[in-house]
């Protein structure tokens, strides 16, 4: 029955992916069609609004300059409604002001897709606070990180043209993608019994006499959008795992699917751009191979059970239902987990900190590799980075210099990719370090063990991830880890975006190398074990050890 559940929410994922993907392709492609007479009148009159009358291409600069700027200016309207909550309408609960640490934590949080939250969305948000700044900055920092795929993608797979405009890239993707979903699936919600009302907290009386307070809200167009958007951030602290946010098995795979199905279908558009669907479908499978593994990891190890409670005695026959929902049992609890760390959406429908050791390592190492599917394009341009480096080294071991999509990979494009590759890495574990050489850092962790290191690595893993779940053991509400996680998530969306537009700008420029015969081709089964290969090697050398010392000394002892 688990297969079963498994298995069917797979085969309708890959149902949607050519759909789809296709859809997108025409949304970005910016050649006439149908969906014109649609869209086309609303695209004009946000282009005359913004005073856009130029839309021709940018440069890789321009185009980075372009979305760090927009952004910018989202989080100083954001850091202010925030820090003034308190006196501004649309607040009938009567939330105060977030303070100045929380307040950076949170902006920064939301605009760079990650959503990790340190306040609890029930009593620390108002409405307005909700919808205004929560809801808006999921709309907002997706759209910027699709319109930078797909700008990554054009830069690789075009002749000329450069890599489009920034802002016709982002009213585009609001306009024809994430408001549309978004409608559709609120009303999905809805009909399922999600609240969405500006009524403030029901209070009742239950049948012991005691008082209850209940908190509703605009809940199901946040959902939409937070699934949709790869966002993760819960109306409730809770987040998926309560009963007003997917009361139902049923919601929680409308909510999977929300969150997988355009960072699944995005290799396919990659296809599309490049002339060659073989291409697109090679990406994926590669991603699916290393999803596939991360869930299998997951499930098999909840489904064992913890090892120490078995030894008791108990009956494990439901596995570790520690921190789950009975209405979603290890099965969904699993994909869940494996979908929202694979997606970089950071929602949880149980609680990771009560998986067990290796249960727990699965969703860490997805965040850690960040290359199975991802966010908004995250995962495609993380993954055909390594596909080129790939390329590379296949070029060295054989003597010719390393082509991809026909364009010659050279130093330049090398020496980002290692600015890519490496500062991943650095700003989990550094700063991982510095938790435990002060107090400020060590005395937020509940397990001082090996599970402890694991609270400190995973937070700041997910922050560099931009996922924004979290082992909520930790404490993280302080100022040590308000900045910290902070910064972590600044570097950790805006170096690798900087990066790798300037290697899709360098390869826009360079006049495709003619086919032949020593071509090493990147559409054939053999390039997508070299993919998963060269993921899994750097992989396992950069983080490995800190694994080991983490969950794995942790499961070892059990």
């Amino acid at each position: 029955m688990d297969m079963l559940q498994i298995g069917i929410v797979i085969v309708v994922l890959l149902l949607l992916v050519k759909p789809v993907g296709s859809y997108i392709y025409h949304v970005f492609s910016n050649e006439p069609n149908r969906t014109d007479r649609i869209f086309g009148p609303v695209e004009k009159l946000f282009y005359a609004i913004i005073g856009l009358r130029n839309r021709s291409g940018m440069s890789w600069k321009t185009y980075a300059l372009s979305m760090i700027a927009t952004n910018i200016v989202l989080v100083a309207v954001s850091y202010a409604v925030l820090r003034l909550m308190g006196g501004l309408p649309v607040n009938p609960n009567g939330t105060g002001n977030m303070d100045a640490s929380l307040s950076f934590n949170t902006v920064i949080s939301f605009m760079t897709n990650t959503n990790l939250q340190h306040y609890s969305g029930e009593s620390g948000m108002s409405y307005l606070g909700q919808m205004i700044v929560i809801t808006m900055m999921m709309f907002t920092s997706a759209a910027s990180g699709l319109a930078v795929a797909i700008a990554f993608i054009r830069g690789i797979t075009r002749r000329e043209g450069g890599l489009g405009n920034f802002f016709e890239d982002f009213i585009k993707a609001h306009v024809r993608v994430f408001l549309p979903l978004a409608l559709i699936v609120t009303l999905v919600l809805v009909g399922l019994k999600v609240p969405q009302t500006l009524d403030p907290t029901v209070t009742v009386h239950t049948l012991s006499g005691a008082v209850q307070h209940i908190a509703m809200g605009p809940v199901a167009s946040l959902e939409s959008i937070k699934h949709l958007g790869t966002n993760g951030g819960g109306f409730f602290g809770a987040n998926s795992s309560h009963p007003f946010e997917n009361p139902s098995p049923l919601t929680n795979v409308i909510e999977i699917l929300s969150m997988w199905t355009i960072s699944a279908a995005l290799p396919y558009t990659f296809g599309r751009f490049a002339n060659n669907r073989k291409q697109g479908w090679i990406i994926f499978s590669a991603m699916m191979v290393l999803f596939l593994a991360f869930l299998s990891l997951t499930y098999v190890s909840e489904k064992s059970g913890n090892p120490l409670i078995n030894q008791l005695g108990i009956d494990a026959s439901q596995g570790s239902m520690e921190g789950k929902e009975v209405r979603f049992g290890v099965a969904q609890s699993a994909l869940f987990t494996a979908v929202t760390t694979a997606a970089t959406t950071g929602s949880v429908n149980n609680m990771h900190d009560t998986l067990t050791p290796l249960g727990g390592l699965a969703p860490l190492a997805e965040m850690m590799l960040n290359v199975v599917f991802g966010g908004k394009g995250v995962g495609l341009v993380n993954m055909l980075m390594y596909a080129i480096l790939g390329v590379f080294i296949c070029g060295l071991m054989v003597g010719r210099t390393p082509e991809f999509l026909g364009k010659k990979i050279e130093s330049r494009e090398m020496k980002l990719i290692a600015v890519a590759i490496l500062a991943h890495p650095l700003i989990i574990l550094a700063p991982t370090a510095v938790s435990f050489m002060t107090h400020l850092g060590t005395d937020a962790l509940s397990n001082p063990l090996y599970h402890g290191l694991s609270q400190s690595l995973y937070e700041y893993t997910s922050s560099a991830a931009n996922n924004g779940s979290g082992f909520e053991g930790l404490g993280d509400n302080t100022v040590f880890w308000n900045v910290s996680t902070g910064l972590v998530m600044l570097l950790g969306r805006y170096v690798s975006i900087i990066a790798l537009l300037a290697v899709a700008g360098s390869l826009s420029g360079k006049k495709l190398v003619p086919e032949s015969i020593g071509t090493f081709r990147t559409d054939t089964k053999l390039f997508a074990g070299i993919l998963v290969g060269t993921v899994l090697l750097i992989g396992a050398l950069t983080f490995l050890p800190v694994l080991v010392l983490g969950p794995i000394a942790e499961f070892l002892t059990m």
